[in-house]
């Protein structure tokens, strides 16, 4: 039986039939280890079927991250999936990632089911008391998405091979298995030992986990494919697998990493270019949505640096204390590390400073958390740049906002006049902490509505006197194209340097990057074999149920 869905633009093959009854296409991406590029490879998958008609979605059933994403509905995804879901053109929802696991500590992580906390939980508790239930609310997601889609690009966790996970895996073979889904295994070659990875991947899967396995997808390759080709040719006889793509490494992609163990800080040297601004993030160890400065690496006349120490903090222009999943343990981090004192000395010369969410609460005067909801500590003393606190509680705010910030002058037009203008603004808000003023504040930093409540809008965050201080709950502010230049251009001027005109619109360049990224896993994968792929894999399924 055929449809009327014969060709798609740029798949070039004639597509298996699908009636009613029929259940949607899908595909599996798993990896042979951790950060191999699966999120990316599946939001390139995402991209090249959205581009070629069909209607497409991500789904990983449970991600581990504390890079997460507000859907517009205001629940909290991990991030790779709400970037695939932009790849595929469509909005994100819960169904996409309905397990969500934020770690806290070594030991612990906050579990998100459909996009709200359910509790914290330790690995051997969430193995012993909730797997099974988080595998049937992963399936019924799943269900839900394939009556609604007609390809769905599914994504693994880790490694298939794990030996002391596989007996209560959702995320890897036993999820194929729940989908009948056929599975491309992706390795990473800049890591070294690809063809053993593989081949041992292999080797410890259970032979119906193998026989799922239908092709290999060499990732990150740099070179001359055909000195390669020896390997390739060995590694399909010895497997009887097909290699359906050797993807060359592809520099400089502006899309969002999976986590901060896939975040690589960019190679460049501040001031390499003459007038270029030296901005420092403080990277601490449970810093989360660090897609934050993203914006920030593409702007030309920018240059940042990911610091871990006060030996690497010199002297920036300006400094940003990111996001945390821990906010007090981060806190610590910084008092242990002696950044604590930079910031403030920073700020005490008349240094500009962002601090955003988790970073804006360090900026006040202290955090309170007489439940222990994040850590063991009840209360610690914070930064005091501004005349507030924060106190955690259960309740967590997850919210799309938009809303008016205001600037501080005249942005790019260049004749330094000190005219303050606004501008409209759009982000996310996601925390625990409520935040109240001890004293009075010089400004609030911006008034905002939730995109989803009935309620009023909303004055949040604060901005220092002088204006080169300020915080913000609001996640993606530097996203904002015309407010993100007028705050550099307001630092240009401050150090005696020409306003730059603003020439990047961010969300332009990022589908500009989703193309670049499609066009070139198109070039490099067998398309055409995925279809047929999926379409044998499909026609068996509709067999197997008469």
């Amino acid at each position: 039986m055929t449809s009327g869905k014969q060709k798609r633009a740029g798949g070039g093959v004639e597509n298996g039939g699908r009636d009613k009854k029929a259940v949607s296409r899908v595909l599996m991406v798993q990896g042979t280890a951790s950060d191999v590029g699966k999120s990316v490879l599946a939001a390139a998958l995402c991209r090249i079927f959205a581009q070629d008609g069909w209607k497409v979605a991500p789904f990983k059933s449970q991600n581990m991250s504390l890079n997460s994403y507000v859907t517009p509905d205001g629940k909290e995804i991990g991030r790779a999936q709400g970037m695939q879901a932009d790849a595929c053109g469509i909005a994100a929802t819960t169904d996409m990632n309905p397990i969500l696991l934020k770690p806290s500590s070594d030991r612990t992580s906050q579990v998100v089911v459909h996009g709200k906390p359910y509790r914290t939980m330790d690995a051997f508790s969430y193995r012993s008391e909730y797997l099974t239930e988080a595998g049937e609310i992963a399936r019924a997601a799943l269900a839900r998405l394939r009556e609604r889609y007609e390809i769905v690009v599914m994504e693994g966790a880790g490694s298939p091979a794990e030996i002391n996970l596989k007996d209560r895996d959702i995320v890897n073979m036993r999820m194929a298995a729940w989908a009948d889904a056929p599975v491309l295994l992706a390795a990473d070659i800049d890591r070294g030992g690809v063809f053993a990875a593989i081949v041992g991947t292999l080797e410890l899967l259970e032979p119906e986990e193998r026989n799922r396995v239908k092709g290999f997808v060499i990732n990150k390759f740099r070179g001359d494919v055909e000195l390669l080709r020896p390997g390739l040719d060995w590694l399909e006889q010895r497997t009887g697998k097909p290699v359906v793509g050797v993807i060359p490494y592809i520099p400089e992609l502006r899309l969002e990493a999976e986590d901060s163990l896939s975040f690589r800080a960019p190679a460049t040297d501040a001031r390499r270019n003459g007038e270029q601004l030296d901005i420092v993030a403080i990277r601490m160890p449970r810093w989360s949505n660090f897609t934050d400065v993203d914006p920030l690496l593409a702007e030309a006349d920018v240059s940042v640096r990911f610091v871990t120490g006060k030996e690497q903090f010199g002297s920036p222009d300006a400094v940003i204390v990111p996001g945390s999943k821990n906010t007090a343990e981060d806190l610590l981090f910084l008092r242990e590390t002696g950044l604590d004192r930079l910031i403030v000395e920073h700020v005490e010369r008349g240094g500009w400073l962002t601090g955003i969410c988790g970073g804006y609460q360090m900026l006040g005067e202290r955090l309170n958390d007489p439940d222990r909801i994040e850590s063991a500590h009840m209360s610690l003393p914070g930064l005091a740049v501004f005349p507030l606190e924060t106190t955690f509680g259960q309740d967590k705010v997850t919210e799309r906002v938009s809303g008016r910030a205001q600037g501080w002058g005249e942005g790019t037009a260049g004749s330094g006049a000190e005219r303050q203008a606004t501008f409209e603004i759009e982000g996310y808000e996601i925390h625990m902490g409520r935040t109240v003023f001890t004293g009075p504040v010089a400004h609030p930093f911006s008034l905002v509505s939730a995109a989803t409540g009935e309620g009023a809008s909303y004055l949040e965050g604060a901005r220092s006197p002088n204006g080169r201080a300020w915080g913000t709950y609001v996640h993606g502010i530097l996203h904002n194209d015309e407010f993100r230049r007028d705050w550099l251009n307001v630092i240009r001027r401050s150090k005696g340097w020409s306003p730059v005109a603003g020439e990047l619109i961010y969300s332009r360049l990022r589908e500009e990057e989703f193309d670049r990224l499609a066009d070139h896993v198109r070039r490099h994968l067998d398309v055409r074999k995925l279809y047929e792929i999926m379409n044998e894999s499909m026609n068996e399924s509709m067999g197997g149920s008469q």
